[in-house]
């Protein structure tokens, strides 16, 4: 099980996973202030629910405070600080005494000219840094089940696929067909008989772009012999390769003009060598935005770790664990009822 007190990027994703954020909210039972369209919680509620002094809160803002900031923490102060306290002022409910105190054990309402006060992912967040509270580290271990429960419930069990879900992938994939289709039909034309050609080439693009070859990528993601690599693949991914495929054909193809004969496999990856220098500059930016989107994506959504893409890992976006999990995600089954038109239309050409 992850180590959420070490890894600020394993932090950031559970607090980046809306869905999981709701169930774990849902299911923890912690009641907050509404205020602002947000449930809050003082620094005194936070240190009651993790069962530690308040001190020991105050040293976690201290050491983490801008990674606090940024998921939620505030310290309220002038007019936004006299609407809290009229909303608090107003609550009835149990689970939210009366007599909340500031930062300095002042009763809300009377001295305070400041709270520090956290949303609920913030709440979550000090409990993730918090390393001498048994509740806190219970809250962890609450928080990575449901993590899994919601993939298994979006995913039914297998996240191999998750790829599928986002509305990109359909078109992505029909494109690369096509693209494909003319890699394979250059390489028919332009590079003598050899029954490695077509794997060699493949796999000079796939470790130009994301540093592994087939095989290498199958083992990162446990695939079975059966089972696509390709359809494992994001959509930014597949149009990257789809550009480098549709780039080479064409640059085989003026080689061939250039020489009148056909390569040899081993002249062809000369020529991709060639191809891969002229085109660095341009593929660049694309190259490493996606070598980024898989090592990140795969580690938060697979748990699989691409050892050769490890310094490119950093945080799923809320966009990205929405476009994923989320209410617009669909399994492919539903994409292609959605996109039966499409496929009509290629047919018919």
């Amino acid at each position: 099980m992850k180590d959420l007190t070490n890894s600020h990027i394993d932090r950031k994703n559970v607090l980046n996973n809306n869905a999981a954020v709701k169930e774990i909210y849902d299911q923890l039972g912690f009641t907050g202030i509404f205020f602002e369209n947000k449930y809050r919680y003082t620094l005194n509620q936070v240190a009651k629910f993790y069962e530690v002094d308040v001190r020991t809160i105050k040293r976690l803002l201290e050491d983490n405070g801008e990674e606090l900031k940024t998921s939620g923490y505030e310290l309220f102060t002038g007019a936004k600080l006299k609407l809290f306290k009229e909303v608090v002022s107003q609550q009835r409910d149990i689970d939210v005494p009366l007599l909340i105190q500031d930062d300095e054990n002042e009763v809300v309402g009377v001295k305070s000219n400041k709270i520090s006060v956290f949303n609920f992912k913030a709440l979550l967040n000090i409990g993730m840094l918090l390393q001498t509270s048994e509740k806190a580290k219970e809250v962890r271990a609450f928080m990575l089940n449901v993590v899994i429960d919601v993939l298994n419930k979006k995913l039914g069990g297998s996240t191999k696929f998750i790829n599928q879900r986002e509305e990109e992938f359909v078109p992505a994939a029909i494109r690369e067909i096509s693209y494909r289709k003319e890699f394979t039909n250059a390489i028919d034309l332009y590079i003598t008989n050899n029954k490695f050609k077509y794997g060699q080439l493949t796999d000079k693009i796939y470790k130009s772009i994301f540093k592994e070859n087939a095989k290498e990528y199958r083992k990162v993601l446990d695939l079975k012999s059966k089972e696509s690599v390709r359809a494992t693949m994001y959509s930014e991914v597949l149009d990257l390769i789809s550009s480098y495929e549709n780039g080479f054909a064409e640059f085989l193809k003026d080689q061939f003009e250039q020489n009148q004969r056909q390569f040899t496999l081993s002249e062809a990856h000369e020529i991709f060598s060639n191809f891969e220098k002229l085109t660095n500059k341009i593929y660049e930016p694309l190259r490493e935005k996606a070598r980024s989107l898989m090592a990140s994506r795969d580690m938060a959504f697979r748990d699989a770790l691409h050892e050769k893409l490890k310094d490119y890992v950093s945080t799923v976006s809320p966009e990205d664990f929405d476009k994923f999990l989320g209410e617009k995600s669909q399994a492919l089954e539903e994409r292609l009822k959605e996109n039966i038109d499409v496929f009509k239309r290629l047919k018919d050409r």
